[in-house]
C-alpha cells in the first residue's frame, strides 16, 4: 500500500506540471524532452518582457516630461491672472503671446481640466496713473475755484485798500474830484440820501471827503472791499431809513456832517438842501416849510432848530390843529428852568464872584440857544395859518 501510494502521488505531481507547462506554452501537451526548448523559450518571453517594459519606460518618461511642461505652463498661466488682477502687468504684446501658448495647450488633448474663464483686462498701470491724475486734477480744480471763490467773498484789508486808493490817487484822502468817480461806479448820484447813509457808517467828518481811516473803519463794518460788493449792499443801506431810532441818528449826524467846522450853526442854503434830502419825501409839508425858509430872515439854523424840524415833522398833523404856541413856549421855560434851578445849587455852594459871572454868562447863552427853536416854528405855524386864510 504503501508503495502504491508513492506511485499515485509521483503521477499527481507529474500532471500538474505538464499541466502548468501546458498553460505556459501553445495550449498543447509536451513531452519531456521539449523542457529545455521551453525553458529557452520562456528566457525569451522574459527578454522580451525587458525591452517591452524598457520601451514602456521611455514613453512614461515622456509622458512626465510633458506633464511637467504643462503643470508650468498652468502655474505661469495662474501667477499672470494673479499679476493682471493686481495690476502689475505692463506690455499688453506679452500678454498676448502667453495667452496664446496657453491657449494652444489648452486646446490639445493634454489637459484633463478646463481653465477658468479669463476676466476683463484692467487698465495698464500707465492707463491708471494717468487716469487717477486726471481725476486727481479735475478735484484739485474744482477746489481750488472754490477756494478762490469763498477768498473773493471774504472780507480782504489788502484789497479795500488798494480800492480806497483808486479814489484818492496819491493822497489819503478821496476828494470831491474822487467822490464823483465813486459814485459814478457804485451807480449812485452824490445828491442820493444812501451816500448820506454811507457816510454815516463810515462816520465822515466832511462832506464830500473820506479819509484813509474812515473808509478802512466803515468799508470793514460793511464787509465791502469792492465796488460790487459796495454796490449789492445799498439795499442795506437804504433800510436804516425805514427804523425810526437810526433815522433819528442819521437826522442828527447829518447837521454836524454838513455844516463848516468852524461855525456851530448851518447855513440856511444847505440846511434846505438836507432837510428836502431827509425830509422830502416822507413829510407832506415840507413843501410848504420849504417856502416860509425861503421867505424867511433866517441866514442860519442852529441844532435845537434842526432837531425840533424833526419832532414837528413826526408829532404835529398836516392841518396845524395839534400844535400849541404855548406849549413850545412851556418847553423851552421848561428846559431854562432846569438849568437855572442847577446854577443856583452851584451858586450857592459857590464863594467866588468870578464863578458867579461865569454862570450868569453860561446861564444867558443857554436862554438864547433854547429860544429860536420853538420860535422857528411858532413863525411857521402863523406864516402857514396866514397864507390858508388868503
Amino acid at each position: 500500500m504503501k508503495g502504491q501510494d508513492r506511485s499515485v502521488w509521483g503521477a499527481w505531481r507529474w500532471r500538474q506540471r505538464w499541466a502548468v507547462a501546458g498553460r505556459a506554452g501553445d495550449g498543447g501537451v509536451a513531452p519531456a524532452g521539449r523542457g529545455r526548448e521551453r525553458a529557452s523559450e520562456r528566457g525569451t518571453g522574459v527578454r522580451i518582457s525587458k525591452g517591452l517594459s524598457g520601451a514602456g519606460g521611455s514613453v512614461r518618461k515622456a509622458d512626465f516630461q510633458l506633464n511637467s511642461h504643462l503643470s508650468t505652463l498652468a502655474n505661469i498661466h495662474k501667477i499672470y491672472h494673479t499679476l493682471n488682477k493686481l495690476n502689475l502687468t505692463e506690455d499688453i504684446g506679452q500678454d498676448d503671446h502667453q495667452t496664446g501658448s496657453l491657449r494652444s495647450c489648452s486646446s490639445s488633448d493634454c489637459f484633463n481640466k478646463v481653465m477658468p474663464p479669463r476676466k476683463k483686462r484692467r487698465p495698464a498701470s500707465g492707463d491708471d496713473l494717468s487716469a487717477k491724475k486726471s481725476r486727481h486734477d479735475s478735484m484739485y480744480r474744482k477746489y481750488d475755484s472754490t477756494r478762490i471763490k469763498t477768498e473773493e467773498e471774504a472780507f480782504s484789508s489788502k484789497r479795500c485798500l488798494e480800492w480806497f486808493y483808486e479814489y484818492a490817487g496819491t493822497d489819503d484822502v478821496v476828494g470831491p474830484e474822487g467822490m464823483e468817480k465813486f459814485c459814478e461806479d457804485i451807480g449812485v448820484e452824490p445828491e442820493n440820501v444812501v451816500m448820506l447813509v454811507l457816510a454815516w457808517k463810515l462816520d465822515a467828518q466832511s462832506m464830500g471827503y473820506f479819509t484813509l481811516q474812515e473808509w478802512l473803519k466803515g468799508m470793514t463794518s460793511l464787509q465791502c472791499d469792492t465796488t460790487e460788493k459796495l454796490r449789492n449792499t445799498l439795499d442795506y443801506l437804504r433800510s436804516f431809513l425805514n427804523d425810526s431810532t437810526n433815522f433819528k441818528l442819521i437826522y442828527r449826524y447829518a447837521f454836524d456832517f454838513a455844516r463848516e467846522k468852524d461855525q456851530r450853526s448851518l447855513d440856511i442854503n444847505t440846511a434846505k438842501c438836507m432837510l428836502g434830502l431827509l425830509l422830502g419825501k416822507i413829510w407832506p409839508l415840507f413843501p410848504v416849510f420849504h417856502q416860509f425858509l425861503e421867505q424867511s430872515k433866517y441866514k442860519v439854523i442852529n441844532k435845537d432848530q434842526w432837531c425840533n424840524v424833526l419832532e414837528f415833522s413826526r408829532t404835529i398833523n398836516l392841518d396845524l390843529s395839534n400844535y400849541d404856541e404855548d406849549g413850545a413856549c412851556k418847553y423851552c421855560r421848561y428846559h431854562s428852568a432846569i438849568h437855572v434851578h442847577f446854577y443856583i445849587i452851584l451858586i450857592g455852594k459857590s464863594l467866588s464872584y468870578i464863578i458867579l459871572l461865569l454862570l450868569l454868562l453860561l446861564l444867558l447863552l443857554l436862554f438864547l440857544s433854547f429860544s429860536p427853536g420853538p420860535v422857528l416854528l411858532d413863525e411857521f405855524v402863523e406864516w402857514y395859518k396866514d397864507k390858508q386864510m388868503s
